[in-house]
């Protein structure tokens, strides 16, 4: 099947229609108005034995899958539809199934002959919870023991590393180092000082071979037939990846025959090489890093298409790896978090900076190098056994310092138009290693002199511009109006944007991130939010927040984020009966199938809509059934879309939704798929399963389940 349903071949049809039985005000368990053929006959299957069961999840931890009340029975009459239809949701009774005014066929909207459907509505507050693995096969045999689960968690080292665009930073942790408290990183090739940070850079030579990372390729001068790459991170950024023309052009271009995600794994294998090391010296005994869990963090907003690349890049450089003969999990021990969701956990726990009570609100505005990420969370339950949720989707943008450094260049541009011999490629590098000087910190400084050394000792004297014996001499008014305005404008524009989403009082704002200790930055936040808010706060390691929050979550072994929000919508392409809207919109949608039935294409169903309350790695299911022509007919692929906007969308071409991925699911795997192909059947037979979704923080899965059971993973293929 394709992605929409269409048949790989056309083969043999059901000539049944669907009845129409008008619309009903609730979904309770299966319909006896949707019954299979009579010549059909459904085998009793019992769900696959507990020894088959996928009942823990990634990080080791005992999970127990929902029992559905309403499960469907194994009655010998499935719905009249073919190739793939969706059955009658068995959860929590959903609102009347409709959908921007679509008639409702006995409380579902369903497909007939080569199509599939779902009767969901938006899931606004779906149940169920599973941590995730991105396997395809079957669930693995065996029950893990609570105990011995305990014991091999027990002293298991957990890496965090806050990859920025601007300085990444790298931290570790265990029970059994230094008391269970969070070690950093400090010391780094190409200097004898210690460094919280280090530059995301690399150097390359002409042949595309690293030569230098880190400090060493941020200091190394220019050389012929090199090339130095930085901010490489920001062509993960979602507008960027699914349009290349949106990529700021002031970033630096890519070297040739290079992708972002190539750099991205060059930096890692350089940095995990050398953390290896530098943590076995730290140490003093040699750490078992295959076993150890590794936390990688993403801008809060980024999709899943950018965090795959991520987690994509991050295997491929080597940051986990099977650690013994048998274990067929180890991707899992890679996690990805949400920048702001790991600062708010480090934020949370510093009760004598916000001085926050259980039920309080705060927001975590994490201000780094290139994106400004804004997130607000409620402290729940007790301190002393923190948890916090969030309240309100995340948002961010790139305007981080970053964004300074690259006005300051426009600025020197702009000044140094009419002396060139300051403008080659080299003369603006050694600007950019200047910006250190960018310590504009308020209107107090609006008089002060800002100096720079120019690089090129040619051409060094005009003070009609600043240029004063070879420095470039800039006034703090204009530094302010041309360099920091605009991009902390920026900053609490989005901070605005956040609060309004919220309808309750917001009790404390805390700056983290590097940029965060911008004094600039620090008090226009408080002038402007100051008699909002009660505490307006900066960590005394703000700039490490984020990176100490992941090694935290690691070292808890438990949720410390019990909720997150969607922060987009995830919608599914499926075919439906044309009705009079479609008839009018979109009549190049619709064609009579086999049976007879007009039936609309490219629609839109909603999985999960935008600002829905979803516990961390809850599973959203939905019922389904797929006619098969044969035993090799065992597969099909679906579509999945994203959409940022709040407007309710009909149809695939709206221009408001991206493509995210395609699923492809097979059901060779379930017994009841195998059973009935084993089967002589004249006119082919059904299955039914379900098609769950599990949203994170940062990542999206898919799960094909029958009896409340795990059968398989998606393969998720990514769209370019």
């Amino acid at each position: 099947m394709s992605c929409c349903g269409e048949p790989k071949e056309k083969g043999l049809t059901n000539s049944l229609k669907p009845q129409a039985m008008g619309p009903i005000v609730t979904q309770p368990t299966f319909q006896p108005g949707l019954e299979k053929p009579q010549y059909f006959q459904q085998p009793s299957i019992s769900p696959p034995p507990p020894a088959l069961a996928n009942t823990f999840s990634a990080n080791g931890f005992q999970q127990t899958l929902q029992q559905h009340p309403g499960s469907w029975s194994h009655s010998p009459s499935p719905p009249p539809v073919n190739d793939f239809g969706a059955l009658q949701n068995a959860g929590t009774p959903l609102p009347p199934s409709t959908f921007n005014g679509s008639t409702t066929y006995n409380g579902s909207t369903f497909s007939v002959t080569n199509g599939f459907s779902s009767m969901n509505q938006p899931l606004m507050r779906p149940s169920s919870a599973h941590s995730p693995h991105m396997s395809i096969s079957t669930p693995p045999p065996g029950q893990m023991n609570q105990h011995n689960a305990a014991a091999q968690e027990e002293g298991k080292m957990s890496i965090s590393i806050d990859f920025g665009e601007h300085q990444p930073t790298f931290a570790y942790g265990s029970s059994r180092i230094a008391g269970g408290k969070v070690q950093q990183i400090l010391t780094w090739p190409g200097s004898f000082e210690t460094f919280r940070k280090i530059p995301t850079c690399l150097l390359y030579d002409e042949f595309g071979r690293v030569l230098a990372w880190g400090l060493e390729a941020k200091n190394s001068g220019p050389m012929p037939g090199t090339t130095r790459c930085e901010w490489f991170k920001l062509f993960l950024e979602p507008q960027a990846l699914r349009d290349e023309s949106s990529i700021d052009p002031r970033l630096p271009a890519l070297p040739a025959g290079k992708r972002a995600i190539d750099l991205i794994i060059d930096f890692l294998s350089c940095l995990w090489e050398y953390a290896k090391e530098q943590i076995t010296r730290d140490i003093g005994a040699v750490a078992d890093l295959n076993a150890a869990d590794v936390w990688l963090t993403v801008p809060a907003a980024w999709d899943a298409k950018g965090c795959e690349i991520m987690r994509e890049a991050a295997i491929t450089a080597g940051l986990v790896a099977s650690s013994k003969a048998g274990d067929n999990t180890w991707r899992d021990r890679l996690r990805i978090i949400t920048e702001p969701e790991a600062a708010a956990v480090h934020c949370a726990q510093l009760n004598d900076l916000h001085h926050l009570k259980p039920s309080q609100n705060f927001i975590v505005c994490d201000a780094g190098g290139g994106t400004v990420d804004l997130a607000v969370y409620k402290i729940i339950g007790q301190m002393a056994n923190l948890e916090i949720a969030e309240m309100c989707a995340r948002s961010g943008a790139n305007c981080g310092s970053l964004f300074l450094d690259l006005r300051f260049r426009e600025l020197v541009k702009t000044l140094l138009a009419d002396h060139p011999a300051h403008l080659d490629p080299p003369s603006l590098a050694y600007f950019s290693h200047e910006t250190d000087k960018l310590n504009y910190t308020g209107i107090h400084d609006d008089d002060n002199m800002f100096h720079f050394t120019c690089f090129n000792v040619e051409d060094p004297h005009d003070p009609s511009v600043g240029l004063i014996n070879g420095q470039l001499s800039i006034p703090g008014n204009l530094l302010r109006r041309e360099v920091f305005d605009p991009v902390v404008n920026e900053v609490l524009q989005l901070i605005e944007e956040q609060i309004a989403r919220v309808d309750q009082p917001i009790h404390a704002l805390l700056l983290v991130g590097g940029f965060a200790g911008s004094e600039y930055l620090k008090q226009r936040v408080q002038d402007q939010f100051g008699s909002r808010i009660r505490t307006i706060a900066r960590p005394p390691d703000a700039d490490t927040a984020t990176l100490r929050g992941a090694a935290a979550y690691g070292l808890a072994r438990r949720p410390l984020v019990s909720s997150v929000i969607a922060p987009r919508s995830y919608l599914m392409k499926v075919k439906l009966p044309a009705e009079q809207e479609d008839w009018s919109k979109r009549p190049a949608y619709i064609r009579n199938n086999d049976a007879g039935v007009a039936i609309c294409e490219n629609r839109l169903q909603y999985l999960v809509s935008k600002g829905a309350i979803l516990r961390k790695g809850q599973r959203l299911t939905t019922k389904f059934c797929k006619f098969s022509q044969s035993a090799q007919d065992s597969s099909f692929v679906a579509t999945l879309y994203t959409s940022d906007s709040d407007k309710m969308m009909r149809y695939t071409d709206e221009g408001e939704t991206n493509e995210l991925c395609k699923w492809t699911v097979d059901l060779s795997s379930l017994p009841t798929f195998r059973q009935n192909a084993s089967m002589p059947q004249m006119s082919g037979f059904y299955t039914e399963f379900e098609l769950g979704l599990e949203l994170d923080s940062a990542e999206v899965r898919g799960i094909l389940l029958y009896n409340n059971q795990e059968w398989g993973r998606f393969v998720f293929c990514f769209a370019s």
